[in-house]
């Protein structure tokens, strides 16, 4: 039983590439810092100033149930994939005139990090 318990863990240590996992525990200091005001993530996530961003990757921007967004951010089409969040990130009101997001990440390690960190979260808010 140890035996089979040692081979497990190095199954999944070994599953998860360091630089992912760099990657991942970086975008979430890059949220703890920037995002939590106004918005929150994982099990039990409520909207805030901000929508929940559970499930975020394929989602479509201005959908988050009980959340009030903006006519133009409901309006603009986006579907979030790391290319649009990257694309979005650094000037939200540049991308979307209009959207009530007024906080802006411009560099690029820090949004590639938060993308990481993210993506993540399922719509039910547990790591996928």
């Amino acid at each position: 039983m140890l035996k089979l318990m040692f081979i497990t863990l190095a199954l999944v240590t070994t599953a998860i590439p360091a630089g992912r996992a760099q990657e991942v525990a970086a975008g979430q200091d890059t949220f703890n810092r920037i995002c939590t005001i106004c918005h929150a993530v994982g099990e039990g996530a409520q909207n805030k100033l901000g929508p929940i961003l559970n499930g975020l990757e394929g989602r479509r921007a201005g959908t988050v149930e009980g959340f009030n967004y903006s006519d133009p951010l409901k309006n603009a089409g986006i579907v979030w994939s790391e290319p649009a969040f990257k694309e979005f990130m650094p000037n939200p009101a540049g991308k979307v005139p209009g959207t009530r997001m007024i906080v802006s990440v411009r560099d690029e390690k820090d949004i590639a990090n938060l993308w990481a960190y993210l993506k993540q979260f399922g719509p039910d808010g547990k790591i996928k």
